[in-house]
């Protein structure tokens, strides 16, 4: 099985919420000097989501790349019209930063024009023949699935290497699953409006409305057009195992508040400065990664083996 003598890069993966323009610029001020390898910019869930135009990321990228950030710009991750193709046109002829392909559309446009990519993880790529095609288009990184398990990982590197397929991959490490998309809104419907009316409602959840069961555990988190995981996922604990599996990268998806804390654990982790015991208590939330261990996704094999 392939090894590598280096630990994992920590990527921080774009915001999925809904934030204020101030709000962006603060977090990625402050992100700047946090020890993360690559920042991921762009709005991937919702075209309505209008505060934040190419040009503003396209500024903010080049603020981190002065900080020696590896900066990506994502693309969307449902393409519902011909205004988000037009949108998309743009971004991926950026001419700055490489884009993280989230649907067919982008991947169509990048490798047509022989752009490389990063291959997002809605593209669901699951075996070492579509990964070579991938490779052969352009591909420069992968995402895993965020529902695939260590062990499906650990044959699917060893298989890729025995192909000749030596792209780098990213595993999902931090913060609620996304899991699917819609053309329909639900934080909308929640407050009772049309998807075209929606008066941007999401906004007053800068880390997603908890759907909670008859129980009180939380089952997803709405966010617009996108469902998450309701628990958080926190997989900081098997980042010498990715080690040795041969995984590149660690992503963090942002939360609103308390990210430097998250980032800061992970670049400890990463060094082997993991504290004992650890209750993963880096959120007010409940803990979930079960898929990295083959199971429902939102066990806690932690709070099981308590």
């Amino acid at each position: 099985m392939p090894s590598t003598t280096q630990s994992p890069q920590i990527s921080l993966g774009p915001v999925l919420y809904y934030w204020t323009r101030e709000h962006y610029a603060d977090f990625y001020r402050e992100a700047a000097d946090w020890p993360v390898d690559i920042v991921t910019l762009g709005e991937t869930v919702c075209s309505r989501r209008r505060d934040m135009k190419l040009d503003d990321w396209l500024g903010i990228g080049r603020e981190l790349s002065q900080s020696g950030k590896q900066v990506v710009l994502a693309s969307q991750t449902l393409i519902e019209s011909e205004a988000d193709l037009r949108d998309l046109r743009k971004l991926c002829d950026n001419g700055d930063f490489i884009v993280e392909a989230n649907d067919q559309s982008a991947l169509q446009r990048l490798s047509s024009a022989r752009l490389p990519f990063i291959a997002g993880a809605a593209l669901n790529l699951y075996n070492p023949a579509t990964l070579g095609v991938m490779a052969r288009a352009g591909m420069q990184r992968w995402q895993v699935p965020v529902e695939m398990s260590r062990e499906d990982l650990a044959r699917l590197i060893d298989d890729c290497h025995q192909t000749g397929v030596s792209q780098p991959c990213e595993v999902f490490a931090y913060g609620h699953l996304p899991l699917a998309w819609s053309s329909r809104c639900f934080t909308a419907r929640r407050h009772q409006k049309p998807k075209d009316r929606c008066q941007f409602v999401c906004q007053q959840y800068p880390e997603g409305l908890a759907l909670r069961s008859q129980e009180a555990h939380d089952v997803f988190t709405l966010n617009g057009i996108q469902t998450l995981s309701g628990a958080c996922q926190d997989l900081r604990h098997e980042l010498s195992a990715m080690t040795e599996m041969g995984v590149s990268v660690a992503r963090l998806s942002p939360r609103a508040t308390g990210m430097a804390e998250v980032v800061n654990a992970f670049d400890q982790a990463r060094h082997g400065k993991l504290p004992a015991p650890d209750p993963l208590a880096l959120v007010d939330a409940e803990m979930c990664d079960g898929y990295w261990y083959g199971r429902p996704g939102m066990d806690n094999s932690r709070t099981q083996a308590g």
